[in-house]
């Protein structure tokens, strides 16, 4: 009888981009670091899922599920540990080792490296904005798809640009922004304001109100903390609506602004009983019926 040779830590062992070409999956674009693949998980016309050379990991971002190549293996041949194993073992595959893993040299680039940025179309942002119930005409009237760097990975995703240049950037997995942070500041020059916490906000008052972007300029603050810089931004404006979310910091900044200012109404009642405006977005079948 033949000695069984393959176990768990040999087979994680084994290099994932090898594995992957053996099966006939080769990456549609690719760099020293990682490459980038149809998903070989599910149907796809834009590459989500990306294999780290360095980690020797993968990771599809559209499912949002990774692991190394036993994980990848059960997926896709419908098998258990042992029976993977056993099919690594038997000949079936000629995959070779995982590279060792050498030290990346210190980065000199720190933060957020904006690259490509263009209208949205990459299906796992599309899905996203699917989930969040933001129309679709919506996202792409006043966001995009951006494409970044950081600490030597490249991500993707929708990108609210601010008053500075910055983006806030969002995508299923990460909230984040580069710099420099600021406000975001649409319509300006209307009589009335609205202000909101953040892009998620900003789209959803619209989807939910649209006349709201017709009557007023709207102030997305990206981060609370620019709550006590619009002094000046509300004394110029003749009402002031507050749609903030419902939690602690929210209500302390509501009232902080109600003590202020004497044209600053809270406008909260348009999503009662939820956290915030996405929240009682997509809570309303109406609305996902109609975004479609």
């Amino acid at each position: 009888m033949k000695e069984k040779r393959m176990n768990c830590e040999t087979a994680r062992n084994l290099c994932i981009m090898s594995a992957l070409a053996d099966m006939g999956h080769f990456p549609t674009r690719e760099s020293k670091n990682e490459a980038w693949f149809l998903s070989p998980l599910r149907k796809e016309t834009q590459a989500s899922f990306k294999v780290s050379k360095v980690l020797n990991r993968w990771y599809d971002h559209g499912e949002g599920i990774g692991g190394n190549l036993i994980d990848l293996m059960m997926r896709i041949t419908g098998s258990s540990v042992p029976e993977v194993l056993e099919l690594l073992d038997g000949g079936m595959y000629s995959i070779s080792p995982a590279p060792a893993p050498t030290k990346a040299p210190a980065s000199t680039k720190k933060g957020i490296i904006v690259g490509e940025v263009m209208d949205i179309s990459h299906l796992a942002l599309l899905q996203y904005l699917e989930v969040r119930c933001i129309p679709m005409a919506i996202a792409r009237s006043h966001t995009k798809e951006v494409h970044f760097e950081m600490g030597n990975q490249n991500y993707f995703a929708i990108g609210l640009k601010n008053t500075k240049g910055g983006w806030e950037l969002r995508n299923r997995f990460q909230k984040l922004c580069s710099s420099p942070k600021a406000i975001s500041h649409f319509n300006e020059g209307k009589e009335n304001l609205a202000i909101v916490e953040g892009m998620f906000d900003f789209l959803s008052l619209i989807t939910i109100a649209p006349s709201w972007l017709k009557d007023s300029n709207i102030l997305v603050l990206n981060s609370l903390a620019f709550a006590n810089q619009l002094g000046e931004i509300i004394d110029g404006c003749n009402q002031c609506k507050l749609l903030l979310d419902n939690d602690a910091a929210g209500d302390k900044t509501t009232q902080t602004l109600l003590q202020q200012h004497d044209n600053v109404w809270d406008e909260r009642k348009l999503f009662h009983g939820f956290k915030d405006l996405n929240e009682k977005l997509q809570s309303d079948p109406m609305m996902k019926i109609k975004r479609k």
